[in-house]
């Protein structure tokens, strides 16, 4: 699952994103990727893994919400079971 939201910017900076993926690691646990940045700059990567996948699409949903209460805007949703 990957979502990828974005935030308007003020005055003349870029837009600020948030792209979230979710995915199954190679031992059988559950990876979240949390990639942050402004549009055309440095952005930062942070990952968490979890053992199974319910824990793992709560944290993915709390991540989601977090940005939609801090003003960011859906804008892109790819996976079977992306929640929107």
């Amino acid at each position: 699952m990957r979502l990828f939201l974005q935030q308007h910017p003020d005055g003349h900076e870029s837009p600020r994103f948030v792209q979230l993926t979710l995915q199954p690691d190679l031992l059988g646990g559950w990876v979240l990727l949390r990639e942050t940045g402004q549009v055309g700059g440095r952005s930062t990567l942070r990952r968490d893994q979890f053992l199974d996948q319910p824990s793992a699409l709560k944290a993915f949903e709390a991540a989601r919400d977090a940005q939609l209460k801090r003003g960011f805007q859906l804008m892109f949703a790819r996976g079977s079971d992306a929640p929107a």
